[in-house]
């Protein structure tokens, strides 16, 4: 097995937890372990598909990490950052 493929597989079975957790309400969307599970599993698999020179899942997995990784420092809508 290259490199590549178990990086990949590596990627896609965390997603894939990331996913069931969330299916079966053991990890909410708006968790940041969900977030977090699913940017490691993603920037992975980009990683991988950039060592096969796979550029249309670069550009899938590289946004899926980097909308991951935003969504860990967004506030969740109805809080507040200040303590007023």
């Amino acid at each position: 097995m290259k490199t590549s493929d178990l990086l990949a597989s590596i990627g896609v079975i965390i997603l894939l937890i990331a996913f069931l957790l969330n299916l079966y309400k053991k990890l909410p969307a708006q968790s940041k372990y969900y977030s977090l599970l699913n940017f490691i599993g993603a920037a992975i698999c980009c990683f991988s598909s950039y060592l096969i020179s796979f550029y249309p899942f670069i550009v899938l997995e590289g946004v899926w990490a980097f909308v991951a990784l935003l969504s860990l420092f967004n506030v969740p809508r109805g809080t507040s950052v200040s303590n007023k």
